[in-house]
Formats: structure tokens, sequence, C-alpha cells
């Protein structure tokens, strides 16, 4: 494989495992406040929260398995 389009895919690699982290660092501070709601209780923000936390949780997902068919392709092509 050709470097610059070595590079270009690690670069694409790395933006994705970036988003994944984001979304991971979301639900890090989704859970903050779903803790806090137990000593201040509020039904409207715990279902939303709780509702974001699954969206957040879907993207996390999704993004893990974009990155292991983007990784598989590179792979792919590093072995030609």
């Amino acid at each position: 494989m050709e470097q610059a389009k070595y590079d270009q895919m690690q670069g694409m690699l790395n933006k994705l495992e970036d988003i994944k982290n984001s979304q991971e660092s979301i639900i890090d501070k989704i859970n903050h406040v779903i803790t806090d709601l137990f000593q201040h209780p509020d039904k409207e923000l715990e279902k939303g929260m709780e509702a974001a936390h699954q969206r957040a949780s879907d993207n996390v997902e999704a993004i893990g398995e974009l990155i292991d068919e983007y990784e598989i392709k590179f792979n792919k092509l590093q072995q030609k």
C-alpha cells in the first residue's frame, strides 16, 4: 500500500477512535447526572438522561462496529 493511502486510512481510524472516546465521555457525564439525581430527584430529567444515555450507548456501539469494519479493510489493503 502506498504511504499516502496508509496515512489517510490511519488518520481516519484515529478520528473514529476519537469519536468513540468522545461518546464514552458523554456517557460518563450522563452517568454523573443520573447519580446526582438520586440525591435530588427529578423524574423528567431522569427520563431524559436515560434516553440520552441509550442514544450515546448506541452511538458507541455503531462507531465500534464501523471501526472494526474499517480496520479489516485497512488490514487487507496492507497485505497487498
